[in-house]
């Protein structure tokens, strides 16, 4: 029983310290009155994700109308 006690005081104290109430700083960065849309509050990674998920919805687009063009034409009997 005594190992028991020793056991569970010592996971819960790990466990307490190693997480940090952090959610103020989070509030902090995101009402910032920085000019920057809250997508892009990140920094440099939400940049990257941004225009790698913009370029990659033109690509899309311009292949689907691509497609839609190829497929609207007749094709030339042989």
């Amino acid at each position: 029983q005594a190992l028991r006690q020793v056991s569970q005081r010592t996971i819960s104290t790990a466990s307490r310290r190693q997480l940090e109430n952090r959610v103020s700083e989070g509030q902090k960065l995101f009402q910032e009155d920085n000019g920057l849309p809250v997508h892009l509050k990140g920094g440099a990674k939400d940049s990257v994700l941004y225009r790698t998920t913009t370029g990659l919805a033109v690509l899309g687009t311009m292949y689907a109308v691509y497609y839609l063009l190829l497929s609207s034409m007749p094709k030339k009997p042989n």
